[in-house]
């Protein structure tokens, strides 16, 4: 558990870490979510246990106001219980479903451009989409982490962000392509 590589691009601080998404203490984290924001298991269902009503309410709230999220965008709730401030729930394309690799770029470009708006310095983010998803896990981290790196070049407020995932081979999977970016 804990820090697995920190590397600094542009200014940010990117980080692989094997733990907790709900006990991250940054300014918002990412939920790997569904277009109709239900928290059901893996990451959205950990999200909506650890920081409450708050979160499935709001996030209810949101899909009754605003309809469904499509595939690559986002949608922000407030932390609820968490130590994070917000939550960018962004929705991730389900493998198979065709242009999976540019959609899951623009759900994490979506989050991240969000953190940014909201004046967020930390943000802390899952392997979205490479869960019940079924993207491949080894292709969508070195996606996600492709995707958070471009955005270091136009960062402003966000000073770091944070790939984190419970389970240790998808941590490696983030440290394993930081490395890459730490010999260049």
């Amino acid at each position: 558990m804990g820090e697995k590589i920190r590397i600094n691009i542009n200014g940010v601080n990117l980080v692989a870490v094997e733990g907790d998404i709900t006990k991250e203490d940054v300014d918002a984290v990412v939920n790997a979510a569904n277009s109709m924001l239900a928290h059901g298991g893996g990451v959205a269902g950990a999200i909506a246990k650890a920081g409450g009503t708050t979160i499935i309410s709001e996030s209810r709230e949101w899909v009754k106001r605003n309809g469904p999220v499509p595939v690559g965008n986002v949608a922000v709730t407030s932390g609820g219980n968490l130590p994070a401030r917000y939550v960018i729930h962004a929705v991730g394309p389900r493998w198979g479903e065709g242009d999976e690799e540019q959609k899951l770029r623009n759900a994490v470009k979506n989050a991240l451009i969000r953190a940014e708006s909201l004046g967020c310095r930390s943000i802390s983010m899952p392997a979205i989409s490479t869960g019940i998803f079924g993207y491949p896990k080894e292709e969508g981290v070195s996606v996600i982490v492709d995707e958070a790196i471009k955005f270091t070049g136009v960062a402003k407020n966000i000073k770091e962000i944070r790939f984190v995932s419970i389970d240790r081979p998808t941590a490696e999977l983030f440290a394993k392509e930081l490395r890459k970016w730490k010999q260049i």
